[in-house]
C-alpha cells in the first residue's frame, strides 16, 4: 500500500494558533517551524529498512534547528548525562517492545526499521514530530509546555504514525485524518500501559500526561476517557474533543478537525477496553491492531467503515467468541457510530 505523507504534530495547531495570537513568542516561532517541516514531508524519502532487532541512534541538535544534529547515544550504550536522550532512547524502546511482543511487528515498518531521534531541536520548541524518518523533540517553553521526551505515550503516538504510514495509509483529513489521530493516541496509550503493566482499569488514559507545565489548568492535552476534559486555562482554551459523533466539529481547521473530532473513536476504544478488562494491548489492541494492518481499510476510511474493520477483525481473531464482537460493536455505538 502506498505510504501517505501527512506532517503530525502532538500539539493541534489550533493551540499553538491561540498562544501565537495572544503573543506567546515560543508558539510563534513553532508554527513556522512546523510548516516548514510539513512543506518539507511532502518531498521526504522513504526511511531505509533492513536492520535485525531493536536499533535506535539519538542525536542532539543543540537548539538548532538542523537536522539530524550530533549523535549522542546509540544502540546498547550506556545512559547519557542528558535525561532528555535518555528519555527518548527509553521511549523508542517501549514503542519498539509493545508491537513486537504484542503484535509480532518488527519495529514500524516490520522490515526491521532503525529508529532515530532528535532531541533539543529548536529554541523552546513547542512540539515532537514524526516526519517519516525519524522522530523530533523540543525541549518547550517552561510556561506553557515542558520536555516532549518526558511523556512515554508522546513518543509511542508519533511513531504510531508511521506504522499508519507503512499500513493503512489514512489520509489526513476529516474522518480518516481523526482515525489516523485516534489510532496513534490508541496505541500511545498503550506504549505506556505496556511498560507499566497496567491493566485498563488502571489506566489514566491520558496523552501527554505532565507535558503541562506548571500553573496550566490542566492534565494532559487529551484524555480518552473523558473527550473534552484534559484542560480548560485561559491560555491554552478549552479542550474542544467531542465523545460522541452526535458533537462531530465541522472546521476547516486542523485539517477538518483531525485532532479535534478523533476524541470520538478514542473514547469508543477506552469504552471497549474497559468492557473487555483486563490489559487493553491484548485483545482491544489486537483488535485495532488487525484493523489497522488488514490491508482492507481504505486510506479514505470513515468512521463507520474502520468500525466496520474493528468488528470483522474481532469475529476473525476470536471466532469462538462472539460476545467480543458484540462488545466492539457495543463500544461505538455509544459513541454514535453504527458498524452496521
Amino acid at each position: 500500500m502506498t505510504a501517505a505523507k501527512p506532517f503530525c504534530t502532538i500539539v493541534p495547531p489550533y493551540v499553538l494558533d491561540r498562544l501565537a495570537e495572544a503573543g506567546h513568542e515560543p508558539a510563534v516561532r513553532s508554527l513556522a517551524l512546523d510548516a516548514a517541516h510539513r512543506a518539507a514531508r511532502l518531498a521526504a524519502p522513504p526511511p531505509t529498512s533492513g536492520a535485525t532487532g531493536l536499533g535506535r541512534v539519538i542525536a542532539d541538535a543543540g537548539h538548532s534547528q538542523r537536522l539530524p544534529g550530533r549523535t549522542v547515544r546509540t544502540e546498547g550504550q550506556d545512559p547519557a548525562a542528558d535525561a532528555s536522550v535518555n528519555h527518548a532512547y527509553d521511549g523508542l524502546g517501549a514503542t519498539f517492545a509493545l508491537y513486537a511482543d504484542a503484535y509480532g511487528r518488527s519495529s514500524i515498518d516490520d522490515h526491521g526499521l532503525r529508529l532515530d531521534a532528535t532531541v533539543h531541536y529548536g529554541q523552546d520548541y513547542d512540539n515532537a514530530f514524526w516526519n517519516g524518518r525519524r522522530m523530533v523533540f523540543g525541549d518547550g517553553d517552561g510556561a506553557i509546555f515542558g520536555d516532549f521526551t518526558a511523556c512515554i505515550d508522546v513518543i509511542g503516538h508519533e511513531l504510531t504514525h508511521g506504522v499508519t504510514q507503512f499500513t493503512a495509509g489514512l489520509e489526513y483529513h476529516d474522518q480518516p485524518g481523526a482515525l489516523n489521530e485516534s489510532v496513534s493516541d490508541v496505541f500511545g496509550s498503550l506504549v505506556k500501559q505496556y511498560a507499566l503493566r497496567q491493566t485498563a482499569a488502571d489506566a489514566d488514559w491520558l496523552i501527554g500526561a505532565g507535558l503541562l507545565a506548571p500553573g496550566i489548568q490542566g492534565v494532559a492535552l487529551r484524555s480518552m476517557k473523558a473527550p473534552g476534559t484534559a484542560y480548560d486555562d485561559p491560555q491554552l482554551g478549552k479542550d474542544p474533543q467531542p465523545a460522541h459523533l452526535r458533537d462531530y466539529v465541522q472546521t476547516s481547521e486542523d485539517n477538518g478537525g483531525v485532532h479535534i473530532n478523533s476524541g470520538i473513536p478514542n473514547h469508543a476504544f477506552y469504552l471497549l477496553a474497559t468492557a473487555l478488562g483486563g490489559s487493553a494491548w491484548e485483545r482491544a489492541g489486537r483488535i485495532w491492531y488487525d484493523a489497522l494492518t488488514g490491508r482492507r481499510l481504505p486510506a479514505d476510511a470513515d468512521f463507520t467503515a474502520f468500525a466496520r474493520a474493528t468488528v470483522a477483525a474481532a469475529k476473525a481473531r476470536y471466532p469462538d467468541q462472539p460476545s467480543v464482537a458484540d462488545t466492539v460493536t457495543a463500544a461505538w455505538a455509544q459513541v454514535g457510530v453504527s458498524p452496521g
